[in-house]
């Protein structure tokens, strides 16, 4: 598998389910969303645009996604208060290995700005994400539990000390997956992960 395969898989409408951890203030949030994701051929002109204000030759591009999202968190003040926004991805692989290379956004999630980062498929076909931004660093993994059912981890860590940590239990809206596997899929898989990767946990979309 390579970045645009796992970003063709990624395509439709996505219920989201997030607990994030504030390590300082040691207590968490919960919170959901919903995310539509839609893949953007390496010649789309929203690909070519993200391409050229990062100063990357567009022909590199392999392609991208169009991610929006929609959510509320617990800790929010009102009803009127959410987490809505939108962002274009785009991948340029490695000349020598397309299952890594440059992951390029016209927004970042822990900071409103364009950033470019890196991307790497793991050997469990997992994607994870690394962006270094002015005041902030975060890890971001998104793995499939089976077709319709995805898993995102995510930590972010400040220069001072400050991080966040969440874990996103993520569903296909629409798929054929019933609620009953749903309540007794998802869990178990929740805590293999958990048991794994600590400190990681979904942000963002």
């Amino acid at each position: 598998m390579d970045g645009m395969e796992f970003f063709k898989l990624s395509a439709g409408k996505w219920r989201s389910q997030r607990t994030t951890h504030h390590l300082a203030f040691r207590r968490s949030e919960t919170g959901e969303s919903e995310i539509d994701v839609a893949t953007l051929s390496a010649d789309d002109p929203q690909v070519v645009e993200i391409c050229r204000l990062h100063q990357v030759e567009p022909s590199k591009a392999a392609g991208g996604a169009l991610v929006n999202w929609q959510g509320t968190m617990a800790w929010d003040r009102s009803e009127e208060e959410n987490h809505t926004g939108s962002t274009v991805m785009v991948i340029v692989p490695d000349q020598d290995n397309p299952r890594q290379g440059s992951l390029l956004r016209e927004r970042g999630y822990a900071e409103i700005v364009p950033v470019a980062g890196r991307y790497l498929i793991d050997d469990e076909d997992a994607l994870v994400l690394l962006t270094e931004y002015e005041t902030m660093s975060s890890e971001e993994r998104f793995c499939f539990v089976n077709s319709d059912v995805r898993m995102r981890t995510s930590t972010v860590k400040r220069f001072g000390g400050f991080s966040t940590a969440s874990l996103c239990v993520e569903t296909r809206i629409g798929s054929d997956l019933d609620d009953e596997r749903r309540e007794t899929l998802v869990p178990q898989q929740a805590q293999d992960v958990l048991a794994v990767r600590q400190f990681q946990s979904a942000l963002g979309w």
